[in-house]
């Protein structure tokens, strides 16, 4: 089974909202998911990003591989730095 960490739209029309989800990536974008990573709210100017680090740090390394943009949104809260900062680590010891 292959994993993705992906978007998911929530909120109403023309409002919307999304939850950053590792979900299987053969179901559909709003379907099933396993769990919840982070919220994403791109109306907010401030505070728009909020992403559980230990879950997020957890899927990636397990091999969960993000789509484009929620790699973004992980570029700028700072956990992709942490994520390959590990990796590297690894590769040295």
């Amino acid at each position: 089974m292959a994993v993705k960490l992906r978007l998911k739209r929530m909120g109403s029309k023309q409002r919307p909202f999304y939850r950053i989800v590792a979900a299987d990536s053969r179901s559909p974008r709003d379907g099933k998911f396993i769990e919840t990573v982070g919220t994403y709210q791109p109306i907010y100017k401030e505070n728009n990003i909020s992403v559980d680090e230990e879950k997020a740090l957890k899927w990636l390394n397990n091999g969960a591989i993000p789509t484009d943009t929620v790699k973004n949104i992980l570029t700028k809260s700072g956990i992709w730095a942490k994520y390959k900062n590990t990796k590297t680590t690894k590769k040295e010891a």
